[in-house]
């Protein structure tokens, strides 16, 4: 069974990520969705309801788990019996620290491959922050982020 890691801090997950995702399962036979607790960020939302906001999300989605990590990624991928490390690609500015992560990853795990995938064109421009700036000023965020996630960052910010 092949299996790759999609780490992420989601912070909120929206429809890139979900796109990623479903790619990969097309490639992997599981996909284990790794939710940081990326001590290193401010994060609107905790841990926990990021882990269950992805849980929410891709609970109809064959072949994927949900787990919050701490520490280094290639130990989490180790822990899940990875072969790979999935990341998804918006411009060539992800690609330049993409790259220098995955001879970082290689260097402390020689066994474990980055698997690049090109996000989809209608999300190339997304990004979790762009997603919180335009949901906290009241714009619309609706087909860039599932339901859920859309109905919670109203929610949170106060327009529900």
């Amino acid at each position: 069974m092949k299996v790759a890691v999609y780490p992420g801090t989601f912070d909120p997950i929206t429809n890139g990520h979900l796109d990623i995702i479903r790619r990969a399962v097309s490639i992997f036979d599981r996909v284990v969705v790794g939710v940081a607790a990326d001590n290193y960020k401010k994060t609107l939302f905790s841990l926990e309801e990021r882990v269950e906001l992805v849980r929410t999300v891709t609970r109809d989605i064959p072949g994927v788990t949900v787990k919050s990590f701490s520490g280094l990624l290639v130990d989490f991928a180790r822990r899940e019996e990875a072969v790979a490390i999935v990341r998804g690609l918006r411009a060539v500015s992800d690609f330049e620290y993409e790259f220098q992560m995955s001879i970082m990853n290689k260097k402390l795990a020689s066994d474990l491959e980055t698997v690049f995938l090109m996000t989809a064109t209608e999300y190339s421009f997304l990004s979790s922050s762009i997603i919180r700036q335009a949901a906290s000023l009241g714009g619309c965020i609706h087909g860039l982020v599932p339901p859920e996630v859309e109905r919670v960052l109203l929610k949170r910010y106060g327009f529900l």
